[in-house]
């Protein structure tokens, strides 16, 4: 990353590489065991140009070893040649905008906007969130579908069992739009009169299982679709891409992509910077008008917080999705 440009001032790179030995004994007889390997490696670079700075951020996250993260150069060269363009890009101009969310951040808007409120001890522990989170409510348009797989193979998120030796599965939890499940521990469960979904998970011996995400998805369309189709009839609209963190307050939400381009006449146009998301939750998934079939997961590093327990290995995924208005936080236009 330091080779790419003398503006690179500074870079991070992180490996992690470890295999855990996991055992389960309870008093109803079950015995479980399993070696758990997990590798990530992250690379951050910083470009500077007199007082304006600009970063990239590649992270990867898989549930193997050494050999897959090798030849994996070429992507974080690619973060190191965007923050040195992105000294040179526009911010861009607030407003109200047709949005496209790129995998990635279509992936960590579900998670985090979303999946936090469908853990069920949230939802039981508070009345707002009850009120908010009723089964059968429509929470958008009947090409919404989503959900959360802790079987889904070869993911951080995936476990054979949770932390209580519950089996995971497929969780649906918006169907074609509805509300129609949430995630549970055997404690949550038993209070709410539902089935244990296998969404119990400890960081270690040491802490208590809660209800915990593991691969949280925003499904692909049938039929297929492109990004080429979603943009096609956009005359003016933004293409937000890649995740930099963002703020959850109950139904409300921030988020800052890692960078955007702008959409002029349904096609990709000029690089801008500083776009940030800001909405109600329920109202922005009610605008997700069009996703493609493009579904990918979002194999990154990094992990979950809840409860003191950081970082509880997860993942994302989504197709392209486009919200048919949203708000675009940048430069005030004149």
């Amino acid at each position: 990353m330091l080779g790419v440009s003398d503006r690179i001032v500074d870079t991070l790179a992180v490996y992690r590489d470890e295999v855990s030995e996991y055992w389960y004994v309870n008093s109803e007889g079950t015995i479980l065991h399993e070696l758990r390997p997990e590798v990530t490696l992250s690379g951050t670079a910083v470009a500077r140009r007199d007082g304006t700075i600009e970063k990239g951020l590649e992270s990867i996250g898989l549930r193997r070893g050494w050999h897959s993260v090798q030849d994996k150069a070429a992507g974080f060269r690619e973060v190191a040649e965007r923050a040195v363009q992105l000294l040179d890009a526009p911010r861009v101009k607030g407003g109200t905008y047709p949005v496209i969310l790129d995998p990635e951040l279509a992936g960590v808007f579900i998670h985090e906007a979303f999946g936090h409120l469908s853990e069920a001890d949230f939802v039981y522990e508070n009345p707002q969130a009850r009120k908010m989170m009723t089964l059968g409510r429509r929470f958008g348009k009947p090409v919404l579908n989503v959900g959360d797989n802790g079987a889904a193979p070869g993911l951080r998120g995936t476990l054979p069992f949770d932390d209580e030796g519950t089996p995971t599965r497929d969780t649906p939890l918006i169907k074609e739009g509805i509300l129609v499940g949430r995630l549970h521990s055997r404690e949550t469960a038993a209070a709410m009169g539902e089935r244990p979904s296998g969404n119990a998970r400890a960081i270690s011996f040491r802490h208590p299982p809660i209800v915990r995400m593991t691969n949280t998805y925003i499904a692909g369309a049938r039929g297929g679709g492109s990004l080429e189709d979603l943009i096609g009839d956009v005359k003016l609209g933004v293409y937000a891409c890649g995740a930099f963190g963002g703020q959850t307050m109950l139904e409300n939400f921030s988020f800052t992509a890692a960078y955007g381009r702008m959409i002029r006449d349904g096609r990709v146009a000029e690089l801008v910077k500083d776009v940030v998301l800001a909405g109600n939750l329920f109202q922005t998934l009610d605008r997700i008008d069009h996703i493609a079939a493009d579904f990918r997961w979002n194999q990154m590093g990094g992990g979950c917080g809840k409860a003191g327990q950081y970082p509880l290995p997860v993942t994302e995924g989504a197709p392209h999705v486009r919200i048919e208005e949203a708000l675009v936080g940048g430069e005030l236009a004149a």
